[in-house]
């Protein structure tokens, strides 16, 4: 009967454990959040340098796009810990295109955009549309635009 309950006692702390370990390798949302935000980043990075501009009417930009306001409205009042966690998350989706090196002034570029009206390009890529909703000559399309591409200067690549 001891030998039970020790046997008992020895699953019950090994399963406490296994169950800890699993628990602490979920991801934060801090880091999910960068993460998603780098994968965008990279994605509109790599169309501008390959285009040399960003195609509005092309609804994965403009989803893209959406996603990285996301991550920008997610670092308003964010705390220092989640800032750092969700810098991991940056890095680790942008492929470290964004690196320790550019990472401050890309979550710089971040905080300003999250201060912007936005609202058009969250809208469309909530609703899946492209082309003629956004166009630069709405001043707050516009000056998104301005603010993303300075983000994108930050790269510095």
């Amino acid at each position: 009967m001891k030998l039970f309950k020790r046997l008992a006692a020895g699953c019950a702390a090994l399963m406490l454990l296994t169950s800890c370990s699993v628990l602490q390798g979920l991801t934060s949302n801090a880091t999910s959040t960068g993460s998603n935000t780098g994968t965008a980043i990279a994605a509109i990075y790599n169309v501008l340098k390959s285009t040399g501009s960003i195609d509005l009417s092309n609804l994965m930009n403009v989803i893209n796009i959406g996603k990285i306001l996301t991550g920008a409205n997610a670092l308003t009042d964010a705390t220092t810990a989640f800032t750092d966690e969700f810098t991991a998350g940056l890095i680790q989706g942008s492929s470290s295109l964004v690196n320790s090196g550019n990472a401050a002034k890309v979550i710089s570029g971040l905080k300003s955009l999250a201060g912007l009206d936005t609202s058009a390009f969250q809208a469309a890529s909530s609703k899946g549309y492209a082309g003629a909703p956004l166009s630069t000559s709405d001043k707050n399309v516009d000056a998104t635009m301005k603010a993303l591409n300075g983000l994108l200067g930050a790269l510095g690549k």
